[in-house]
């Protein structure tokens, strides 16, 4: 019998956001008698899959750099960490940020497959995000294989540099339409039959751009008063935006929930899903929105176009007439959902798979 490989995935934390959601739908979705998976992560609280890591076998290690924000500390605890893992051959970096030094302590240390996985293709306009921004580009000159979730997000990392896109992998099952779980969702939330639901998933951080969606639904309330929002998520911002929606009088209008582990039912609930985000290597919960048959909004030139699996997705700029406008003509109808070979692509039984065969490759071919 082949001994099982363990793969190390270097992460901020395992929150229930969408990279750290593929990972998991990955983990879930390997043979875990031949692959398992491992986490450094860089705080020292509990997060949302955690414990299902620890049920599926996985060993997390915590580092506290997100917690002291010590660089010294860090670096030292890399070198260290590196030097007693000698066990691990392949490291899987997700964390763009910090990924050029935890890719050279790793080469350092002489673990030969280092791969690097582009999950965004833009950056923050702030000081912190243009440094961050130029410092992550030298993460090409550590890594021996490099992945992206889209073309943009691969060009942006790694350049003229070679790279493979690895679609971000959903479980198409769970999000097929369900008309009980619609109601059964619905109720529970307080949403009237002929109420208009829009739907956002994602960290409450300014990436996300919620204060706009906000905007804009405050904008299409005062046209169409049948419509509710509802965002899902956590984070810095969670509490302004809570504040604003007051501010504007909508907040018996605008339901927040914290992560919920069953996010496929609540799509059923929604009618139209809203993601305008000032940067997306993907954008993995429109994958799921659209195989749900919503009608999908999202960000022109900055979401990835190969988010475009079905007709049910529009990519318009940040213009909130243009967003209030569609969200004024849209009628509720029956979900449509599209099965084509687009979609297919990115079903994670196959994502597995792929990645899986990748492991293996790199393991056998790298270590003679």
């Amino acid at each position: 019998m082949e001994k099982t490989i363990r793969i190390l995935n270097i992460v901020p934390n395992m929150r229930s956001a969408g990279i750290e959601t593929f990972i998991m739908n990955v983990y879930r979705n390997i043979d875990r008698k031949k692959i398992q998976f491992d986490f450094l992560v860089h705080n020292k609280e509990e997060e949302f899959y955690d414990a299902e890591i620890k049920k599926l076998g996985g060993k997390i290690y915590r580092f506290s750099l997100k917690d002291d924000k010590n660089i010294f500390k860090y670096i030292k605890d890399l070198n260290r960490f590196f030097k007693e893992h000698k066990e691990y051959k392949i490291i899987h970096g997700h964390m763009q940020s910090m990924m050029p030094l935890y890719l050279y302590f790793a080469k350092k240390n002489d673990i030969p497959i280092r791969i690097a996985h582009s999950h965004n293709n833009s950056y923050e306009k702030s000081l912190k995000g243009i440094v961050l921004h130029i410092f992550s580009r030298f993460s090409k000159y550590f890594s021996t294989v490099n992945f992206a979730c889209s073309k943009e997000s691969g060009k942006y990392l790694f350049g003229k540099r070679e790279f493979e896109v690895i679609n971000n992998g959903i479980d198409l099952k769970k999000f097929k339409f369900n008309k009980e779980k619609r109601n059964e969702i619905r109720k529970k939330l307080g949403i009237q039959k002929n109420e208009i639901l829009i739907g956002n998933i994602g960290r409450m951080e300014k990436q996300k751009n919620q204060k706009f969606l906000i905007d804009v639904f405050n904008d299409s309330y005062i046209q169409k008063n049948n419509v509710k929002l509802l965002i899902i998520g956590t984070g810095s911002l969670e509490e302004n935006l809570k504040q604003y929606a007051k501010v504007l009088k909508i907040d018996n209008k605008v339901i927040f929930l914290k992560n919920i582990k069953n996010i496929n039912d609540y799509m059923q609930a929604m009618d139209m899903f809203l993601l305008p985000s000032l940067y997306e290597g993907l954008g993995i919960v429109l994958i799921e929105a659209q195989m749900s048959g919503l009608y999908c909004l999202t960000t022109e030139g900055t979401v990835a176009i190969e988010t475009k699996i079905t007709p049910n997705i529009k990519y318009l700029n940040l213009d909130k007439k243009l967003w209030t406008d569609e969200v004024v003509k849209y009628k509720a109808n029956d979900r449509k959902i599209i099965i084509n070979n687009l979609i297919e692509q990115f079903d994670i039984s196959n994502v597995a798979s792929t990645l899986q065969k990748k492991y293996y490759y790199y393991y056998k071919n790298r270590l003679r």
